[in-house]
């Protein structure tokens, strides 16, 4: 068996920055423990799988698709860079012709439309409650220390808990943390979350105008930090949106490798990510 493969880096338009991601257009399903074994063998924060719903449809003519997305270690519910990454390398290597292209995916139907250099996602929001800090203490102190901490807030749906750091802090807090994925995981004993998203408020005076600024970490799913998080935006467009009174928003997650996202918080409780896509390999794998 012959399986094609493209590595992509989306949320960027330099190879090596943005978030990678290993993207399979299949002619047909595979079973899921060759999914996984895959994913682990790529060995990326997600491998994508996107497989034919009409077996009429050619990868350049069919415009709706199944997208999977798997970690090294399991499947996922929702993911915006390889969602991203799909999309491109549809539009740029398979030439699809169609202008919007729709995903059937855990997440319910995700589309994705060419918007000159980008693509936008059309993607569910996922707005986060206020916690009590207390009732969190031991993630908190493993995420960020003794930094002083000014909101805490958790996605249920998406079991994500937004950590903000204090605006008295300078964007060098968050981007020097040093997060031991072990400890982090092992900080949340009763099961609550599956993600720790750190965040900050931007720096819309200075070029390019920045709103906030985020990492993003889920050592739970085989990852200890995840570049630049597509799935994390929802939550966090939702929150931002609200505090900064504002729908356009422009977000940079500071990884070491870094990224880029414009959204668009819309009333319809969905939001629009957009972000550029670059492709830095491509070949295939042999079993």
């Amino acid at each position: 068996m012959e399986i094609p493969v493209f590595m992509v880096d989306a949320f960027t338009n330099l190879p090596f920055k943005g978030n990678p991601a290993a993207i399979c257009p299949l002619t047909h399903e595979l079973n899921d423990d060759l999914y996984q074994k895959l994913a682990a063998e790529l060995n990326l924060s997600e491998t994508a799988f996107i497989t034919r719903i009409n077996p009429s449809d050619s990868f350049s003519t069919g415009s709706r698709f199944r997208l999977r997305w798997f970690s090294p270690t399991t499947e996922v519910n929702l993911c915006g860079h390889a969602t991203l990454a799909s999309a491109a390398v549809l539009f740029q290597h398979k030439r699809n012709t169609n202008p919007v292209l729709v995903f059937e995916t855990r997440s319910g139907d995700l589309s994705v439309t060419q918007q000159g250099e980008g693509y936008v996602m059309d993607f569910p929001l996922n707005p986060p409650i206020k916690q009590d800090p207390k009732e969190f203490s031991d993630v908190i102190k493993a995420a960020v220390g003794s930094h002083p901490v000014q909101d805490i807030y958790l996605c249920h749906n998406t079991k994500k808990l937004v950590v903000r750091l204090s605006d008295s802090c300078d964007r060098s807090v968050l981007t020097s943390l040093r997060v031991d994925p072990v400890a982090l995981q092992s900080s949340d004993s009763r099961g609550r979350i599956k993600g720790v998203i750190v965040t900050m408020i931007g720096s819309p005076q200075e070029q390019p105008g920045y709103d906030f600024y985020s990492r993003n970490f889920a050592p739970w799913n085989g990852i200890p930090e995840d570049p630049v998080t597509g799935s994390a935006h929802t939550v966090l467009g939702s929150y931002w949106s609200k505090k900064l009174g504002k729908k356009k928003l422009l977000a940079y997650q500071c990884s070491s490798r870094g990224g880029e996202l414009e959204l668009e918080v819309r009333d319809d409780g969905r939001i629009n990510i957009t972000g550029q896509a670059v492709t830095v390999m491509q070949g295939t794998i042999t079993l």
